[in-house]
């Protein structure tokens, strides 16, 4: 229930300074992780952004106080919440309510509210999360690198995903493929030979490095690679079943957001900062992946201030 705790203590602050500056990396300290987790655990287990979701709840607020003051200004209300000017509140709040601050004023005019969020222990069905618990020592991928923004939600924000598409289509999947070599002792042999990281080493509260990535091996040829070291940890590793490759997009998400809103909120650990892996496997039409999350047991006497 920790995990509950630190997660609603985030969203107490968010609620308190919905007028004021919310310090992503404040929020992440109150839930007791990276700005980075915390907005990856947030979206999936909501469906929405962090950053709109504190969008939705501002204009929540200021439609209130539109339809509950005739005096109060709407450049006021609009400075309140963050805009820099009326055009741009009435053009966020339009967006959002389908009408202008000005018509909501308007006695019997229909308008939108977003209710705070809290997370709570959700009985759901009886669906078993296959998943198993291993210590891997440190060990090296390289691979082909970029850096992405963590509230990347803008229909321009450039995507893993993408990095995925291009590189299959400029052929440099199957060049790192060839340069990986034999693949680890440690590592399924049946597996493909790229795979997925991210969040594996600091890039800035508001971005995460991912890459598209190869085990590294005495046989690896790492020239004009990036390499990285992922120290020692303990994995909470979940395996999907056999899918066809159209399915893969579903697939992956429900592995994620199975992980955050089922399996992380009742388990006796918690993750920790450090690489997420995506594991690649498959024959044919069929695929197969293996999501792995640093993980760590959460100690009894841990601390709820989290200060």
């Amino acid at each position: 229930m920790d995990w509950l705790v630190r997660m609603n203590r985030a969203m107490d602050y968010i609620e308190m300074n919905l007028t004021g500056e919310i310090v992503l990396a404040e929020v992440a300290h109150k839930a007791c992780c990276s700005s980075y987790q915390f907005q990856r655990t947030f979206s999936f287990i909501t469906n929405v952004t962090l950053a709109e979701y504190i969008r939705r709840r501002r204009l929540t607020l200021a439609a209130l106080e539109l339809q509950n003051s005739d005096t109060a200004k709407v450049i006021d209300i609009a400075l309140k919440y963050g805009y820099e000017s009326p055009v741009s509140f009435a053009r966020a709040f339009q967006s959002l309510h389908g009408v202008t601050p000005a018509m909501a004023r308007q006695e019997g005019i229909a308008l939108k509210a977003f209710p705070r969020l809290s997370f709570l222990i959700s009985i759901k069905g009886a669906e078993a999360m296959n998943y198993r618990i291993e210590t891997k020592q440190a060990f090296e991928v390289f691979g082909i690198e970029r850096v992405f923004e963590t509230n990347g939600d803008s229909d321009a924000a450039y995507t893993p995903a993408q990095l995925w598409q291009e590189c299959h289509a400029n052929g440099e999947v199957e060049r790192l493929a060839a340069h990986a070599g034999d693949l680890p002792s440690y590592v399924n042999q049946d597996l493909f030979k790229v795979h997925g990281a991210c969040s594996y080493r600091e890039t800035g509260s508001e971005t995460f490095p991912y890459m598209l990535c190869a085990f590294k091996s005495a046989s690896s040829t790492t020239a004009g690679y990036t390499t990285v070291t992922i120290p020692e940890h303990t994995w909470a590793i979940f395996p999907s079943v056999m899918f066809k490759w159209e399915q893969f997009d579903e697939t992956i998400e429900t592995l994620y957001k199975r992980f955050f809103s089922e399996w992380l909120p009742t388990a006796e650990y918690e993750q920790v900062d450090g690489a997420q892996l995506e594991i690649y496997g498959g024959m044919g039409e069929l695929g197969y992946v293996e999501l792995w999350f640093a993980v760590k047991k959460i100690a009894s006497s841990e601390s709820l201030t989290g200060e």
